[in-house]
């Protein structure tokens, strides 16, 4: 008997392709800012794909929060102002809170070092983007503290609710960066994570609270809302 073919697993489609396309020019690149208009038909002409599937692009990125439909002017990348971070950082907050408190609830106070340790692994790769001056690459690895500490909760629905909110907060520092003294991020986290076991929501809230008034304060500087 021949052996069973194993079927090689799907690629990505026209769709996904062009929403990945997007996605990096807003948040790698930085090619598209907040407010710029995205036109189905300039999209589809420019990726060379149907207007459905330019359609269907943006939809997946309405649905990260990356892209908005404004009535009678069709989609624009998304503008957070100070009122959408303030409710994106309240959101964050719970969600992050909840699953410090089912780590805890499991595991004890301390944490115990396997619990910890991807926590300190993501600490420790934001330590190297940090002292790299690269700001895309410290963004990325900011994320994944905070995804680190949500995964340890082990609740596949919080984990889910939090990674949607990621792309909405590098939406926000992809275009604006606020002042951290070099080295300050890495040592800011390490900090939080031996707060979280003992003080939970506070010590949640109190970070939140500082980073979204040290984005608030950047944009000021720069003249933003």
């Amino acid at each position: 008997m021949s052996p069973r073919r194993r079927e090689a697993a799907p690629g990505p489609t026209a769709v996904e392709r062009l929403a990945a396309t997007l996605r990096d020019a807003i948040l790698e690149r930085g090619a598209l800012a907040p407010g710029d208009p995205l036109r189905e038909e300039d999209l589809a002409r420019d990726h060379d794909v149907s207007r459905h599937t330019a359609r269907a692009a943006l939809a997946l990125l309405r649905a990260e929060r990356l892209v908005v439909a404004v009535p009678y002017a069709g989609a624009r990348v998304a503008t957070l102002d100070d009122a959408a971070l303030g409710a994106l950082q309240e959101l964050r907050a719970a969600l992050e809170t909840e699953a410090v408190r089912l780590v805890t609830e499991r595991h004890g106070s301390p944490w115990p070092a396997e619990v910890r340790m991807p926590m300190d692994a993501a600490v420790d790769a934001l330590a190297t983007a940090e002292a790299a001056d690269d700001w895309r690459a410290t963004l990325h690895a900011h994320a994944a503290v905070h995804r680190a500490v949500v995964e340890a909760a082990d609740s596949p629905r919080i984990a889910a609710a939090h990674a949607q909110l990621e792309s909405e907060i590098l939406l926000v520092l992809a275009h604006l960066r606020p002042d951290y003294p070099a080295g300050s991020l890495a040592e800011e986290h390490r900090c939080y994570l031996d707060a979280l076991p003992e003080r939970a929501g506070a010590a949640v809230r109190e970070h939140l609270d500082r980073s979204t008034g040290l984005i608030r304060a950047a944009r000021r500087a720069v003249g933003g809302v």
